[in-house]
């Protein structure tokens, strides 16, 4: 999803503390231009299928086994009073109603009465989503083990594959939009495993279930009236307008809004086909990039070596100096290169602390945010793009001897860093920049790298050990 998403698309494991902002992961969703959930919908509720990515804000279990299960019927995690199992079951009553009442902004949109009717007659509320809504996992993957899973030796394959399979599009592609082929590989794998895995639940019955059920209302109804423009235009056949259970689809997972804005009929057949119809897929996807500011000719960023006693208060998304300036303070590039463009300005990202590698951001990396705001997304996305153009694995160890923190842990690490002063918004357990930027404050304050990462020994330090 796009928009996109959150909810998605591949795999299965919870993102390491460095996945989203604070307030974005609060919402319980991750939105991205297309929508709020997506590939990594999966990532964050789900199991993971090692070298077959599955759907973000994606996380979850593949769709086919999470649509079989039934809703809890409890209470959702977020506390949320439209999330109670009461009043989840009253609105579940009221559903036809509530889809009915639809009916006057379909019409102003241009959705015929017999559309209407065609595609709402005997849509019932999915429950089950209110469970993957407010899915509140106890552990997260660390950003290793992500990387491992999502750029893997079997997905640069595939996508090696799906490169040559499809080299004329990406050429035409290339040449109206100037988007790396690479990056929209990337994607398209990362995504849904290039179509296998985009998830199998009614996109219109899915939107409508949360536009009427749940804590997130306005934004679905959007988003369902979104799905009946594409039934009533025709672009998607009907039965193929499946996907994530945010309502994400396509093998690049579009949230319905963002089909409306970014969707393009390349191929000039009349329907605008990001299901069936690669070269509108690749199209498409690149075009949303395009709008989102991707550079030309640029990258999307550098691994980097951070010398020893490096300030990493200047490790800040908000903090942009050209690569030169980098430079300057000992920031080199590990296997010696230069950096091809030094008045290019990146900001320095170091996900896993002064122990493991750092990357410099440039813009088109802050463009991939775009697509799915988590950090470790892009980082895989990019990475992925990388391997497949013939480049090399990282070159500096990741930390891999690191304990991820619990859910509990986490949550106890923002409140102790709230009673000292430093973090200042909502505990809840996701470690994103707001506890980044306390952690960095609060290790300044002890005399230790400043490097803003969750590790088990800042909270024994949080805790007076």
């Amino acid at each position: 999803m796009r928009g996109r998403r959150l909810i998605g698309g591949v795999a299965g494991a919870m993102l390491a503390a460095l996945a989203l902002p604070d307030a974005a992961v609060a919402q319980g969703v991750t939105a991205s231009n297309n929508g709020p959930l997506s590939f990594f919908d999966n990532i964050f509720t789900g199991s993971i299928t090692n070298g077959a990515p599955q759907p973000a804000q994606r996380s979850q279990a593949p769709a086919s086994s999470s649509a079989a299960q039934p809703w809890s019927g409890e209470d959702g995690a977020s506390g949320n009073p439209l999330m109670t199992a009461s009043a989840i079951r009253q609105a579940a009553a009221n559903f036809p109603n509530c889809v009915a009442g639809f009916w006057p902004e379909a019409s102003r949109r241009g959705v015929s009465r017999a559309s209407f009717e065609r595609y709402t007659s005997g849509l019932t509320p999915d429950l089950r989503l209110m469970d993957l809504m407010d899915s509140q996992p106890e552990f997260t993957k660390a950003i290793w083990d992500y990387l491992d899973i999502l750029v893997s030796d079997t997905r640069i394959a595939r996508g090696r594959e799906i490169l040559a399979q499809y080299k004329p599009q990406f050429d035409a592609m290339e040449r109206a939009y100037g988007v790396d082929r690479y990056i929209v590989a990337s994607i398209w794998g990362i995504e849904s495993n290039y179509g296998t895995q985009g998830g199998d639940r009614s996109v219109v019955n899915s939107t409508a279930t949360l536009a009427c059920v749940g804590r997130r209302q306005a934004y679905f109804k959007d988003e369902f009236l979104a799905a009946l423009e594409i039934l009533h235009r025709g672009d998607v056949r009907p039965e193929h307008l499946k996907g994530s259970w945010a309502g994400a689809f396509g093998g690049t997972q579009f949230m319905p809004t963002s089909f409306k804005r970014f969707a393009v009929d390349f191929d000039g057949d009349g329907r605008r086909d990001v299901v069936d119809n690669p070269t509108d897929l690749i199209a498409s996807t690149a075009n949303n990039l395009k709008k989102d500011g991707w550079q030309s000719g640029q990258t999307w960023g550098y691994e980097v070596a951070v010398p020893r006693g490096f300030n990493y208060m200047l490790a800040d998304r908000g903090k942009s100096m050209t690569l030169a300036q980098w430079e300057h303070l000992g920031v080199k590039r590990p296997d010696g290169k230069a950096f091809p463009r030094p008045s290019d300005k990146a900001y320095l990202l170091a996900p896993a602390g002064a122990e493991g590698p750092g990357f410099l951001m440039l813009q088109n990396f802050r463009v991939i945010m775009k697509y799915n705001p988590a950090e470790a997304y892009a980082l895989a996305i990019g990475h992925f793009a990388d391997r497949l153009r013939g480049g090399q694995p990282f070159v500096q160890p990741w930390p891999r001897q690191e304990r991820v923190l619990s859910r509990a842990e986490r949550l106890e690490l923002q409140q102790l860093l709230a009673q000292r002063g430093f973090y200042r918004g909502t505990p809840d357990g996701q470690i994103g920049s707001l506890t980044r930027e306390a952690l960095r404050g609060f290790q300044a304050s002890i005399g230790t790298a400043a490097d803003g990462f969750a590790s088990s020994d800042v909270l024994d330090r949080l805790r007076g050990r």
